[in-house]
């Protein structure tokens, strides 16, 4: 788009993009269109101040979101946090390859992804299927050992701990699976996380309560996931639920039956919803809008239309130097 890019990442991240950079540069990018800066967010924030950007793209927690909002006056484009759901309708497809589909939105990349499936609505069929069981036996097999895990970069063994202790306090909750750090030898330092892919069930009624609401949709940004069950006649309070989800990031409606895929997606509010019997919470970012939906910060990322949204500014250039052909005007 033609403008000068200032890149500031997290610092535990920071030299990832730089090699990245470098990978640019190498492909024949001008090293003189990016500017990097390795630097805490204490000190980019002094500098943002200075330089007072036209635009700002800022991917993260709604929190910082929300600072760097008032900070910039408005004048950014936010992708931050989200509490992302995926729905399993009442007909029953592919139980191998679906189950396939939610262990990698879950569990890949050890769940460090903001389009992560944090929240897995269950038809009881597809309970009935036991395809809870085979979530179970595919994140299992997750392992540093086959590359399948990786360290948790911004949440501590502990603080998933915590976490799923107060789940765990809500009544009729239960961990599925996992739940425990993991136990294969590793040299992931305690600043880290190594955590085993989890899965914790709460009953469908708790949502409506306010204070269990806040707990169990509160993000980990790791492989923990939250699993409920519903019936037909509970669809009604499952789209409730979605609509009182303040992060509309991505989901996904899995099933291939068009009146319910038309009343989930008539009823819900994301920055990109998948639909089908392939549909998956992940598919970043080559065609994700993202979000947060519903919010005219929403930031897309990867379509033209987002370049063009965060890149550019607005504007109309109307050429008019043509001598006229008239000779005379006349007064009316």
């Amino acid at each position: 788009m033609g403008n000068k890019v200032v890149v500031k990442v997290d610092s535990k991240v920071s030299v990832c993009i730089e090699e990245f950079i470098r990978l640019l540069v190498a492909c024949g990018m001008p090293k003189e269109d990016v500017n990097l800066i390795h630097t805490n967010g204490e000190n980019m924030e002094e500098l943002i101040k200075d330089i007072n950007p036209k635009m700002t793209l800022f991917t993260g927690s709604k929190r910082i979101a929300e600072k760097l909002s008032q900070l910039l006056s408005g004048r950014i484009k936010i992708e931050d946090a989200g509490f992302d759901w995926k729905i399993l309708g009442p007909d029953v497809h592919d139980i191998d390859y679906i189950a396939s589909v939610a262990d990698q939105d879950a569990y890949c990349l050890s769940g460090q992804k903001c389009s992560a499936q944090s929240l897995l609505f269950v038809h009881k069929n597809w309970s009935d299927a036991k395809f809870i069981s085979k979530i179970k036996e595919l994140a299992e097999q997750r392992s540093y050992k086959n590359g399948t895990l990786s360290p948790i970069m911004t949440v501590t063994n502990q603080t998933i701990l915590n976490h799923i202790d107060n789940v765990l306090k809500i009544p009729g909750a239960q961990i599925l699976f996992g739940g425990k750090p993991v136990t294969e030898q590793h040299s992931i330092p305690d600043c880290y996380g190594s955590f085993k892919p989890t899965a914790v069930f709460v009953p469908l009624k708790a949502f409506t309560n306010k204070k269990y609401f806040e707990v169990i949709t509160t993000e980990i940004f790791g492989p923990f996931q939250i699993v409920t069950e519903y019936t037909d006649k509970e669809l009604d309070s499952v789209l409730e639920v979605m609509d009182n989800l303040d992060q509309q990031l991505t989901a996904a409606v899995v099933s291939n039956n068009i009146p319910f895929i038309n009343k989930v997606l008539s009823h819900s509010c994301n920055g990109v919803t998948y639909a089908g019997v392939r549909a998956r919470t992940t598919g970043a970012p080559q065609n994700h809008w993202f979000g947060p939906c519903g919010d005219p910060r929403a930031g897309g990322i990867g379509t033209p239309e987002a370049i063009k949204l965060v890149w550019s500014s607005h504007r109309e250039i109307i050429m008019d130097t043509n001598p006229p052909t008239v000779k005379k005007v006349v007064q009316v």
